[in-house]
């Protein structure tokens, strides 16, 4: 396409798995062989280099750009070195490095020029360059994610991706390496049935997939939050702002999937999205702020409600393109307004799924933590064990394994803290508690240590509550919660 500053753009899984070691599991394999796909289809593109962006390279302070024109190393990533180590060569566009840490210089964040040998460069940038690119036919371009900036900043730093590639007149292939969901199983599994973490995510993986297969790339970004919150989306699904931002934030794409695997857990995709019309950089003065308020803003703060007090119809996820020219009319823009904020709504609405908590102890039967059923979340009695063995904090045992002592005030802690991390889990929080049932096993000596431990908790929440004692619970713990919440 003439006249466009991205030939063709790309979301991919990083994970080493795939490189490393695709033969132990089949969809680690079906996702190898995905690769080679995207790999002929970027040998096909009439492209000046490669961008990439990674949630794997995080920075704090700003943003840092590899100047290194030709990193070198032998790289092993910290949490799976058990898979081998990964020899690299990159051949980086140290110029267009230079003009975009300027373009992000101009928005006012702080930027860093990396140019020293040994500079690590992340798992999944090097994943991506080693089955996208792998003798290096396109320099390349990388940038850091910086780990607290939110949806103006991120958008903003695309953008200025978009300027840099005009200023320097080159066009490039995108590359966003993320997973989708991120919640990896918490213990050892059989990579030959690796499947999603939780039904909930791998639902929300497929509304979104949906989505990006019908090219709409600014609606998915308008469900990063909700997204990131349900299915606990890598990096905060935060790249898919910088993308969105790189773009143009619109819907003007083809959309292709060409996986979608879990990795541990994770969703693990491989996307293409090929643009129906040119994509053109946006002036630093838009980018800023200087329009009275951009389409994105107003569905942010159209959307920004609670939704159980909302029931609009469902919609059908893959919808046809939009047409190329731009909404001039008050008209166009409220309807596509509308069909932003529908489609928000559908993906909030999934019916009924189990949640499992990464934080919390294993469940002594055959329950989830949690289930969500329409809007509200129900939680199985939640006990103080702790997560990754049988401990139960605050009790004493005899060499006959006899509670001889406990302290009911530590259980009742425990209990709410494996609580709030279940809601955490499941994109939902403790403020959110509306009802609780408390089961007790000595209820005249323990109810005063554990009304107090309750009571600091939840004196701002004001949930509904009841308590009752039980002869026993089912290990020998002495305090129990089952709660009811909203998402």
């Amino acid at each position: 396409m003439e006249n466009t500053i991205v030939s063709k753009a790309y979301i991919v899984s990083g994970l080493p798995h795939i490189l490393l070691a695709p033969e132990q599991s089949p969809g680690w394999a079906r996702l190898n062989a995905a690769y080679k796909d995207l790999r002929e289809d970027i040998a096909a593109q009439d492209a000046d280099l490669i961008l990439y962006f990674s949630t794997q390279w995080l920075s704090i302070l700003g943003y840092t750009f590899q100047a290194d024109p030709n990193p070198e190393w032998l790289h092993v990533d910290q949490d799976w070195h058990e898979l081998g180590s990964i020899p690299y060569k990159f051949t980086i566009d140290t110029d267009f490095a230079e003009t975009y840490a300027g373009e992000v210089d101009q928005l006012g964040y702080k930027t860093k020029l990396i140019n020293y040998r040994g500079f690590p460069i992340d798992t999944g940038t090097i994943v991506a360059q080693k089955l996208l690119n792998p003798g290096n036919r396109l320099p390349a371009a990388i940038v850091s994610c910086n780990m607290y900036s939110e949806k103006e900043e991120t958008t903003r730093i695309g953008q200025a991706a978009a300027r840099a590639l005009k200023k320097s007149g080159k066009k490039a292939v995108v590359v966003l390496v993320s997973s989708l969901s991120n919640r990896f199983h918490t213990h050892p599994i059989d990579p030959r049935e690796d499947k999603i973490s939780s039904r909930k995510d791998d639902e929300w993986n497929r509304k979104v997939l949906d989505m990006l297969a019908a090219g709409d790339v600014e609606d998915v970004a308008q469900t990063v939050r909700e997204f990131a919150r349900q299915a606990n989306g890598d990096q905060k699904f935060k790249g898919m702002w910088w993308l969105n931002g790189l773009l143009g934030q619109s819907n003007n794409f083809e959309g292709k999937i060409y996986g979608y695997e879990a990795v541990w857990g994770t969703g693990a995709a491989l996307v293409s999205l090929e643009p129906t019309v040119p994509v053109q950089a946006i002036s630093l003065e838009k980018s800023m702020g200087s329009e009275e308020g951009s389409q994105a803003e107003m569905v942010e703060e159209l959307t920004n409600f609670d939704y159980m007090a909302t029931l609009s119809k469902p919609v059908k996820l893959k919808a046809s393109h939009p047409e190329p020219e731009l909404r001039t009319s008050k008209a166009d823009s409220t309807a596509h307004l509308t069909k932003i904020i529908e489609r928000v709504e559908a993906t909030k609405r999934l019916a009924d799924y189990e949640i499992v908590s990464k934080g919390s102890a294993e469940p002594v039967g055959t329950y989830p933590h949690a289930r969500r059923y329409g809007d509200l979340l129900f939680l199985s009695g939640i006990g103080p064990r702790q997560v990754g063995s049988k401990d139960i904090p605050g009790i004493v045992f005899d060499s006959n394994r006899k509670v001889v002592a406990y302290d009911i005030r530590v259980q009742t802690k425990a209990v709410i803290q494996s609580v709030k991390r279940i809601l955490e889990d499941a994109g939902s929080s403790l403020d959110k508690v509306i009802d609780i049932q408390v089961f007790l096993t000595n209820m005249k000596d323990d109810f005063p240590g554990y009304n107090e431990v309750y009571n600091e908790a939840f004196k701002d929440i004001r949930p509904t509550r009841t308590t009752v004692e039980v002869g026993a619970l089912p290990t020998p713990i002495a305090v129990e919660f089952k709660v009811i919440a909203r998402p």
